[in-house]
């Protein structure tokens, strides 16, 4: 059994802190006990060009932080290497019955590159370069 957490959001989304890095992602699973973390944010050309930057992949389709970029701390496990997956949310918003509805469908991919496939899909329906959350 592992602990992980799949809604994640980077420096790149509105209204969340600037310290949502990779390297503070990890350092906080690793306070929180948590062993698979996702990305969140894939479709934000920047957030998935940081990735490539510091994580590197797994035996297991996942990802990892470079070790050059692991962040200290006494108050941290010690625990196995948090795991990254890719991950992003799509907010679908609609009108219905005069009310406007919102559902967040969170979405998990295998790596990068389909996140650059789905990303250019995307790109032909929506905004992607405002906000982390189309």
């Amino acid at each position: 059994m592992f602990i992980a957490d799949f809604h994640v959001h980077s420096a790149y989304s509105r209204a969340t802190s600037k310290e949502c890095v990779p390297e503070f992602l990890d350092l906080w699973a690793r306070r929180k006990g948590l062993a698979l973390i996702g990305t969140g944010d894939f479709t934000h050309a920047a957030w998935r060009a940081e990735l490539r930057e510091k994580l590197i992949p797994t035996d297991d389709g996942l990802y990892v932080l470079k070790k050059e970029h692991r962040m200290d701390s006494e108050t941290a496990g010690a625990q196995e290497p948090v795991r990254f997956m890719v991950t992003g949310e799509i907010s679908s918003i609609y009108k219905k019955d005069g009310k406007v509805r919102k559902v967040h469908n969170l979405i998990l991919l295998p790596d990068l590159d389909k996140a650059d496939a789905l990303s250019r899909r995307l790109e032909t329906i929506g905004n992607l370069r405002s906000d982390g959350r189309p």
